[in-house]
Parts: C-alpha cells; structure tokens; sequence
C-alpha cells in the first residue's frame, strides 16, 4: 500500500499542469473575445445602463 502511494504521487503534479493548462487557454480565449469591438460595445453599453438604472 505504501508503494501505490508513493507512485502516485506524480499524478497531482500532472493534474495541477493540466489545470493550469487550461486556465491559460481559457484566459487566452476571454482576451481574444473581449478585444473584439462588439463585446467591447455590449460590456460599454451593459455598464452604463447598470450606472444610469443605479444612478
């Protein structure tokens, strides 16, 4: 049981790469996405309706 152990311990390491991998690819996508001059108008627009409907 100790060996199994042992052996597995690689395997969180692969798992946080893994993860982490695609938090970056996740990452790299929203700043693709929300360089695009549509997003930009819908987030501009949806925050000043926020700030006038608050206001």
């Amino acid at each position: 049981m100790e060996r199994a152990r042992r052996e597995d311990g690689g395997a969180a390491t692969a798992e946080y790469a893994i993860a982490t991998m695609a938090a970056v690819g996740f990452a790299g996508l929203l700043v693709v996405i929300l360089r695009s001059a549509e997003v930009r108008g819908i987030l501009t627009d949806l925050v000043q309706r926020a700030l006038t409907f608050a206001g």
